[in-house]
């Protein structure tokens, strides 16, 4: 699967200079928030395609994925809400739309669990211990697979995948303070 990026220097950077308005907000709900362009709590395919331009995805990958993430997400946040052509993503519902064959970096609260975030580097960062190689992150999702999840499958590896080529280094590594500058 080729990922068409126009520049991959500065997605931690573009989320951290967005800056976050509601500190009532859990960290998922903060996370989502970045896409949440005019933030006024519902995520329109366009904002998620201009929040993936914002942190240097081309315009086919932009596309592609405010397809999928909309679509995917928008009936799981909208709980007891009539279907919409438009895929609304609510960001206070997000943490309804966790996936299987996740990390468990938030639990389904949509809170951050420091421990399982440290769990990836002690379990899977064999060469740098806090970075991530291309080949360490494949086996980190494949130890995270739910059998027959191929949809969480999928979901995971897209994620992982997009936030390895936008922020890897100039040696091929995910660091641990760029993860997490992202979440």
């Amino acid at each position: 699967m080729a990922i068409e990026i126009e520049d991959s220097s500065s997605l931690s950077n573009s989320i951290i200079q967005k800056g976050i308005e509601n500190h009532d907000q859990n960290v998922l709900q903060k996370h989502v928030m970045f896409f949440d362009r005019n933030k006024d709590g519902i995520i329109y395919p366009s904002e998620t395609f201009q929040g993936f331009r914002a942190i240097g995805c081309g315009y086919l990958l932009s596309t592609v994925a405010a397809i999928f993430i909309n679509v995917g997400l928008s009936g799981k946040t909208r709980p007891g809400k009539s279907f919409s052509l438009r895929f609304p993503i609510e960001v206070k519902n997000i943490h309804m739309a966790k996936h299987g064959s996740d990390s468990g970096v938030y639990d389904t609260q949509g809170r951050f669990v420091p421990s399982k975030f440290e769990e990836i580097f002690a379990k899977h960062a064999q060469t740098h211990p806090n970075a991530l190689t291309s080949d360490e992150l494949k086996e980190f999702l494949k130890s995270n697979r739910e059998k027959k999840d191929y949809a969480g499958w999928l979901a995971g590896f897209t994620e992982w995948k997009i936030l390895y080529i936008l922020c890897k280094d100039d040696h091929g590594l995910l660091k641990k303070d760029t993860i997490r500058a992202c979440l």
